[in-house]
């Protein structure tokens, strides 16, 4: 699956360095993986959340929260914020 854009988690992990590694970790994993639906998404990514339309997935053990759209018969991963867990709980992401 193609990730667009690298960029918002190389902006994340500037503030927030230890996640620099996870998120790099779950790009390339997110673009080696093939997935069809949700349902394979999950044996990807085991704690992988649908809220509405969009995708949540943790990081570092759940200190952050990715949030993207995903394109399941394009192939297409839009990553659309990347939060703290106190800004995701905030719920201004899901606007």
């Amino acid at each position: 699956m193609r990730v667009i854009t690298n960029r918002r988690l190389l902006e994340f992990s500037a503030k927030h360095r230890d996640a620099r590694e996870a998120l790099q970790a779950w790009r390339k994993l997110m673009e080696f993986s093939f997935c069809k639906n949700f349902s394979e998404l999950k044996k990807v990514f085991a704690s992988a959340d649908k809220v509405h339309d969009l995708y949540v997935f943790n990081i570092c053990g759940n200190k952050y929260r990715l949030v993207a759209y995903l394109q399941f018969e394009r192939q297409l991963c839009y990553i659309k914020a990347v939060l703290t867990h106190k800004d995701y709980d905030k719920d201004g992401w899901k606007k």
